[in-house]
Formats: structure tokens, sequence, C-alpha cells
């Protein structure tokens, strides 16, 4: 059967989606988002050029026509700030499809899930279609859903950290408890962390720091357009128990 990954009734090829900070130039962004595969890359508003035409834009090596932008509110520490930043995508670029993110410590990135709430719900409410980056709780992703997101998008680890997925049980839950898609989002540092979220069930995982930062960009986050990959087709294959014990794999009747 098909398998179709959408996110607000709109359907994509891959699972796998990529930001565009950190990296040395525009140029580097574009082959690496080329390279990755990926349908969807996330555009902070407040950092990245997309209107100023004195300057590089975005929009000239990647093509809003081709690829899906997802405007996202990198940097915003209150509510207030993250409605205003996606009220603004809205205006330049019509923009309903975003991503929230409302930070609540400057040392760990860790999302303040108050504001985050109070935000999807205002969004959700004037139009937006809301993927909310959130804690790995199970409980709040569940009010994250109730009242309106349509993605929930867990840490695997603080934001750039590379540490890999933390809390795989977490993850798992919000997996089996939500109807709407999971996607990991931070943390991941390499093509095996991306390959395990995958594998615990999620529908996608968001990638920047780890192929931003790689020595060889370009090769990375063609690394990981396989390691989604592998790790859905893992998932969908339904891997065989664990055992403590050995089991041969030869028959063990009628031998020589």
């Amino acid at each position: 059967m098909e398998d179709i990954f959408t996110i607000a009734n709109k359907n994509f090829k891959s699972r796998l989606i990529v930001g565009t900070g950190k990296y040395k130039n525009f140029e580097e962004t574009a082959n690496s988002v080329k390279a990755s595969g990926a349908d969807i890359v996330t555009v902070a508003v407040r950092r990245v050029n997309i209107l100023d035409k004195e300057q590089p834009l975005l929009m000239d090596y990647l093509d809003p026509k081709l690829i899906t932008y997802l405007p996202n509110t990198a940097g915003c520490y209150s509510s207030e700030e993250a409605l205003r930043t996606l009220r603004l995508a809205r205006e330049m670029g019509g923009w309903r499809l975003v991503k929230l993110e409302v930070l609540g410590d400057k040392k760990t990135l860790y999302p303040n899930m108050i504001e985050t709430i109070k935000s999807t719900e205002v969004l959700v409410k004037e139009g937006f279609d809301v993927m909310v980056y959130c804690t790995d709780d199970p409980i709040m992703s569940k009010k994250l859903e109730d009242v309106g997101a349509c993605a929930i998008m867990p840490l695997g680890a603080p934001i750039g950290s590379g540490l890999g997925i933390q809390n795989k049980i977490n993850i798992k839950l919000i997996k089996e408890q939500s109807s709407v898609p999971v996607i990991v989002d931070a943390g991941v540092g390499t093509a095996s962390d991306a390959t395990i979220a995958m594998e615990l069930g999620c529908d996608g995982v968001l990638i920047n720091t780890a192929i931003a930062e790689a020595k060889n960009p370009v090769l990375m986050a063609e690394s990981m357009k396989y390691a989604v990959i592998a790790g859905r087709k893992a998932f969908k294959a339904v891997r065989m128990k664990k055992k403590n014990y050995g089991d041969p794999s030869s028959p063990q009747s009628n031998l020589i």
C-alpha cells in the first residue's frame, strides 16, 4: 500500500523536514536541501531574509513553488512575539501552515508549554494550520492536539545538542495516543538518530543543526534522507521480538 505522509490535508513524498539556518551561505543551504530530498523547509521568520530584496534572498535559491516553506517562530520567548511573527509571515507570503515554538529558557532552549498551548489555541482560531514544537510530555502533547495542533513535534533532545533521542518511551507514548502526525524535532545528531525516531513509529523528523554543522553538510543531508526511509520501512516491517537467549537460524531436525 502507498505510504502517504499527510499534514493538514496536504500530501508530501519525504518524511524528512530540514531547516535553513546555520549554513555557510544560501548556496550550501540549497544543495543540502536538494540532497535531503525534503519537500518542506523551515524558515525562521525573524532570522532568515525572505523580504529585503537588497540582500540575498532565500527564495532565489529555494523556489517556494517547488518546495513548501514552513515559517517558524525561532527565537520567540513569549506568546505575543510568536503570534506577531506568524501573523507577519501570513501577510508577507500568505503562509497558513506554520511551525510554532515558544522558548522558555535561553540555556536549554526548552519550550514554555503554557505559552505554547495558549499560542496554539489563538492561531488555530485565526485559521492557521499549526505544527507545534513541544516537550516530550504525553500530557502536554495531548493538550496541544485537543486545542487544534495539526502536528505534534516533541524534542528528542535540546535544540542543537546532537544527543539523539533521549526518551524513547515518551516519544512512543506520544505517537500511540496521537491522531495527528508526530514529528521528532530537535536533538538528532546523526543518521542513526533519525532512523531510531522513525523506528519508534514517528511520522517524520525535522533536522537542521546535524546537517548544517556536519563537515560535509550535503553528504550528511543525503545520509539523513536514507536514514528516514530505512527507519520508516523497518517500522512498517515490524521488527522481530527480542529474546534473552540464542535462537538458531537453521533447522535443528534431520542434522547430518
